[in-house]
């Protein structure tokens, strides 16, 4: 028997604060990201998105002089404690960044590189082309490539390309996806067709979007959070934030006063 479906968030910040050196990047942000749906952040540039995203799977740990104060949950275990490994903490949190950045290897071996480096080589190959196929198709891109899995992931065009990096997240199972502007540069077309793949994964993963395109966040967010200067300003369902927002930050901001 299944069990229960809990209802419990998925990530969970509570006063959570970031520095860099003496640069304070977000300030005391609260914030509760429930399973299985799509959080949109957005604010204006230098609002702190990207720095809570990245705070997320640790890879602000990067930044020589990075500290952060507070809890940031994950299953409600503290992510930023020592002993959670940030190693163990990006396989379950996967990052799909704003520039596409495929491997210099073919389409096939972009998808399970990763899962190979945990011993998903070893496995038969009836069962790596079977994850190649699940994880290209749920990134929608299966029917594009599936006749040259075998040709450089570099030659496909910049919207298959950021779709050949979401598949690759995929193939780690990863339970959390984490997407930094992931259509800044692509074309209409294949701005729809990553939209489709996020609303199509959330039943099975928790998504964080990071967009500036305010449309976007209307689009396919579920709820959406809105930053600026650091701070959360405002947290609810996407409809209430773009039609009945409590703060007039929020209503000037999706509503292009400012920005």
């Amino acid at each position: 028997m299944l069990p229960p479906p809990t209802t419990e968030p998925k990530i969970v910040a509570r006063d959570f604060r970031l520095f860099f050196g003496r640069i304070q990047a977000l300030r005391g942000i609260t914030l509760a990201v429930r399973r299985h749906g799509i959080l949109g952040i957005i604010g204006p540039s230098g609002s702190g998105k990207t720095s809570f995203l990245r705070a997320i799977n640790r890879l602000n740990d990067l930044h020589p002089d990075c500290r952060t104060a507070g809890e940031l949950l994950l299953d409600g275990e503290d992510i930023n404690q020592p002993s959670f490994d940030p190693v163990t903490l990006r396989k379950r949190v996967g990052m799909v960044f704003a520039l596409p950045i495929p491997l210099p290897l073919s389409i096939y071996d972009n998808v399970v590189y990763g899962p190979s480096l945990g011993g998903h080589r070893r496995a038969p190959r009836a069962e790596r082309d079977a994850l190649v196929e699940r994880s290209l198709r749920a990134a929608f891109l299966w029917d594009e490539v599936k006749d040259r899995l075998h040709s450089y992931g570099l030659r496909l065009s910049g919207g298959q390309q950021q779709r050949l990096c979401l598949a690759r997240v995929l193939a780690m199972q990863a339970e959390v996806i984490l997407l930094d502007e992931p259509c800044s540069g692509l074309d209409p077309v294949s701005t729809a067709k990553i939209e489709e793949a996020l609303t199509s994964l959330k039943a099975q993963h928790t998504i964080v979007l990071v967009t500036n395109n305010t449309k976007q966040a209307a689009r396919v967010a579920d709820e959406t959070a809105f930053f600026l200067m650091g701070e959360l300003i405002e947290h609810g369902p996407t409809t209430q934030i773009f039609t009945v927002p409590k703060d007039r930050r929020t209503g000037d901001y999706v509503t292009g006063r400012f920005g």
